[in-house]
């Protein structure tokens, strides 16, 4: 990103937010924030870089908006946009700043959705395939049959990288530990008793290493799991058993988007050069203890580094 200092801003108050879910005693943190002090300090500066950043993009697309309106065969389809379009002819506010704000919470959700979530899935992903040559090895063997010029028909054919990405996310899901609050007493279907103000947390990463959920073979890469019999065509999983991208009214309404970038960047890399982990990638030993770091995401600790070989062959 051009904008370096809203990037560091927005790592910032996403890590100090982590920090506060860990905290053993919450009055401390609420103590600072009173006093503005120390890292809630930090937070609210970094609050006031965020905010002025969306607002300016805010700004950028009010602009925009005008331009369509003098030359409408022009049409600005990006996804803010629309949701300018929207609130404009369907919701009312009361005031100017309110919708800003409302806009501005639209932005910062695009960008905690998207920004770290898939870049973490894409570490994940590339380490484990590095311990799995035989997964590399089909993976690659797919990527290079496709044109140059691919098409979104064409990403959707490629059934094993599919199945690769989504047994990554099953083992190494971006956000590993979900929170709700309840807002009322309830008693769920197996007749748990919540009451109002209690959290319910489930976590996908615990989930996607039960052998009541997944078999005995649960702590393992296997993509194979994913096909159909024996046509190799991919067979998605119940998504209240693979709950990376939540499910029921609460599913992510980026998940397609996220494989298309996935694959998108999967495909460029993977035919240009051998992504080589300088720590050997995912051995059986290190998928006993996988060396993640936990905060809101569940990033690799120390970051994932790499060599890159260029290829020396042409796929096409």
């Amino acid at each position: 990103m051009d904008n370096s200092g809203f990037a560091k801003a927005f790592n910032d108050a996403v890590d100090i937010c982590s920090l506060r879910f860990f905290a053993p005693i919450p009055a401390v943190w609420r103590i600072k924030r009173s006093l503005n002090i120390g890292s809630e300090k930090k937070l609210k500066e970094s609050i006031k870089i965020i905010d002025d950043f969306a607002f300016e993009i805010i700004k950028s697309k009010a602009k925009l908006e005008q331009y369509d309106r003098i030359y409408p065969d022009w049409r600005n389809q990006d996804l803010l946009s629309r949701f300018m379009a929207k609130t404009s002819s369907e919701i009312e506010f009361d005031d100017e700043a309110k919708k800003r704000k409302f806009l501005r919470d639209i932005i910062i959700s695009f960008i905690l959705a998207g920004k770290d979530s898939t870049s973490t899935a894409l570490t994940w992903f590339f380490w484990l395939i590095n311990g799995h040559p035989d997964s590399d090895r089909l993976i690659l063997n797919e990527v290079t049959t496709l044109d140059p010029t691919f098409t979104y028909d064409d990403l959707k054919s490629l059934n094993y990288l599919h199945a690769a990405l989504s047994e990554s996310l099953r083992l190494f899901p971006p956000v590993p530990i979900n929170s709700r609050l309840t807002v009322s007493d309830d008693v769920w279907p197996d007749g748990t008793h919540v009451s109002k103000g209690w959290f319910a947390d489930y976590s996908a990463y615990a989930m996607g290493r039960m052998e009541k959920v997944w078999g005995p073979d649960c702590r393992e890469f296997k993509p194979e799991r994913w096909l159909h019999g024996g046509d190799g065509v991919f067979k998605p999983s119940d998504p209240f058993k693979f709950p990376a991208f939540h499910c029921g009214p609460r599913m992510c309404l980026g998940k397609d988007m996220a494989f298309v970038q996935m694959k998108t960047i999967v495909v460029a890399l993977m035919r240009e050069f051998e992504i080589i982990a300088v720590d050997g990638g995912a051995t059986a030993e290190k998928m006993m203890d996988p060396p993640y770091t936990l905060s809101l995401l569940l990033k690799m600790r120390g970051g994932f580094l790499v060599r890159l070989k260029k290829r020396g062959f042409n796929p096409n």
